[in-house]
């Protein structure tokens, strides 16, 4: 699987960078549509919504999202407040008590719940391909990214205390332990060189950032949790040697939601 797995990552990471920095508006939203669209999908599908009910949601959830973006409608701050509460209280809690989950309005407004505030989160942190604004999304991506690259290979030396053997039997302590160092690292560069286009200070900045990657340990383990409910590996298998889109943005739509939420209540 290596090898599919690189030459997949050679294709989406270009494709990703060509779209951070130089799509237009419109373009961007589309693009970042499809991408939260394909995830939404996915979460279907581990719900086992029926397949005419899934047409419907999904579609919907498209001709929602291209009516937001053509009417420049955006939601309130209540958005915010469903993201806090769906992040910081619902899915530690559904963590805890391993809550299994079919289709129902409670799946269908958890999908949604789960995807819009990443949605709009990606809108808001690169409202336009100015390399402030792509530069400062590029910096919250970089966390997930960094907080996942560390955390596996971390875990992978020092393993030895399980985080969620119940949910996800690879994780353990030390990766998590491994995650927070090597992402304080990447604050204080990411400090140094100004991408966030914000003059917060280290100090501010580091309780943020690790914050935020306990947050991307809760997005992973609760699709870890979703995929075992459902008795699958992977979401889906679009992406040859990664699984799914889903599985490949599981962490990132928790800390974009978040770190949207947190950046509107610091006024930023």
């Amino acid at each position: 699987m290596l090898i599919p797995r690189i030459l997949t990552a050679l294709v989406l990471l270009p494709l990703m960078l060509a779209a951070l920095f130089v799509f237009p508006p419109a373009a961007w939203a589309a693009f970042s549509a499809l991408v939260v669209g394909l995830a939404l999908w996915e979460f279907s599908r581990m719900v086992a919504m029926p397949r005419g009910v899934q047409t419907l949601y999904l579609v919907g959830s498209a001709l929602a999202a291209a009516a937001c973006w053509f009417t420049g409608w955006r939601p309130g701050p209540w958005l915010h407040g469903v993201a806090l509460l769906v992040w910081l209280v619902l899915a530690p809690l559904w963590l805890a008590r391993r809550w299994t989950l079919k289709d129902g309005w409670a799946a269908r407004a958890l999908g949604w719940a789960l995807m819009w505030p990443a949605w709009f989160a990606l809108l808001d942190w690169r409202p336009t391909p100015e390399p402030a604004h792509a530069y400062a999304l590029l910096a919250v991506m970089g966390l997930v990214w960094v907080a996942d690259i560390a955390a596996y290979f971390s875990g992978k030396a020092f393993g030895r205390h399980k985080l969620a053997p119940a949910i996800s039997p690879g994780k353990s302590w030390e990766g998590v332990a491994g995650a927070a160092v090597a992402v304080a690292v990447y604050a204080y560069f990411v400090s140094g060189q100004g991408w966030l286009g914000q003059p917060l200070p280290l100090f501010a900045l580091l309780p943020l950032a690790l914050a935020l990657t306990a947050v991307s340990v809760v997005g992973d383990l609760l699709e870890s949790w979703f995929k075992r409910a459902a008795g699958v590996k992977d979401s889906s298998a679009l992406l040859p040697g990664h699984g799914g889109v889903y599985d490949r943005i599981d962490s990132l739509i928790a800390v974009l939601a978040v770190g949207n939420a947190l950046r509107a209540l610091l006024g930023g």
